[in-house]
């Protein structure tokens, strides 16, 4: 029975590891989301933080602060919904190779 706990109490230490690590690796990818056929674009690293928001000049030309603002939004929740798909899917990755049939 101990060393079934114990076991497990490796696996966890070895998933908090790996979990660790994913986070690292996902502060490197970068995912991008679009709003208005690129108008604009929100930029995230694969752990859900904003690096990068860019706005067309013809969009800022255009003046419209109420359309930009609401561009911006739409771009950034694209951006971070692509993050966190990334995210999940290290995740589970890493859940996987630790655990099988977890």
């Amino acid at each position: 029975m101990f060393g079934k706990m114990g076991d497990m109490m490796g696996k966890m230490q070895e998933m908090k590891q790996k979990s660790e690590e994913v986070k690292k690796k996902l502060e490197t990818v970068s995912v991008s989301g679009l709003a208005e056929d690129g108008q604009v674009t929100a930029i995230s690293t694969g752990n859900r933080k904003i690096t990068s928001i860019q706005i067309s000049e013809e969009l800022l030309a255009d003046g419209d602060k109420e359309r930009i603002e609401d561009l911006t939004i739409v771009a950034i929740n694209r951006a971070l919904e692509k993050a966190e798909k990334v995210s999940e899917a290290e995740m589970a990755g890493v859940a996987k190779g630790i655990l099988p049939g977890f």
